[in-house]
């Protein structure tokens, strides 16, 4: 378990992680939204569009975002209060995603924080924004 408490938060902290997107992670985010758009399962329909292949929900790339956050920065006990995210590339069936939270801003006397947030395949960001978390105080 890792929690970082709002005392242990400065500004330029990072965190992040890496991790290959497979067909069996698109298929359970499917299975878990209901999202079944056949972009992201169908190569003769995926071929046809903007993206000539198949891709990953967008969402799903964002939800690494959320592991960093809830996992690392500030870890267990973390509360989201908003993200805004840009959908900048497309994430492709066997892309390997590298996410980095870096905290911009800590508020201690209101527990916020405000996280960059940013993921890429090799050197294309895909996608980036910015999350505001309730951070956890230490206990008493």
């Amino acid at each position: 378990m890792t929690t970082l408490y709002i005392d242990e938060l400065e500004v330029g902290l990072e965190r992040g992680l890496t991790r290959t997107i497979t067909d069996k992670e698109i298929e359970a985010f499917a299975q878990a939204s209901g999202d079944r758009n056949p972009m992201h399962f169908d190569d003769a329909h995926a071929a046809g569009t903007v993206f000539k292949g198949r891709i990953a929900h967008g969402i799903l790339t964002a939800s690494l975002i959320s592991a960093v956050i809830g996992e690392q920065l500030p870890g267990h006990g973390a509360i989201y209060l908003s993200q805004t995210l840009k959908f900048r590339a497309p994430v492709r069936p066997g892309d390997t995603v590298d996410v980095l939270c870096t905290v911009t801003d800590v508020k201690p006397e209101k527990n916020r924080i405000t996280l960059d947030c940013s993921c890429r395949v090799g050197d294309t960001v895909v996608l980036d924004g910015e999350a505001v978390v309730l951070a956890p105080s230490r206990p008493t």
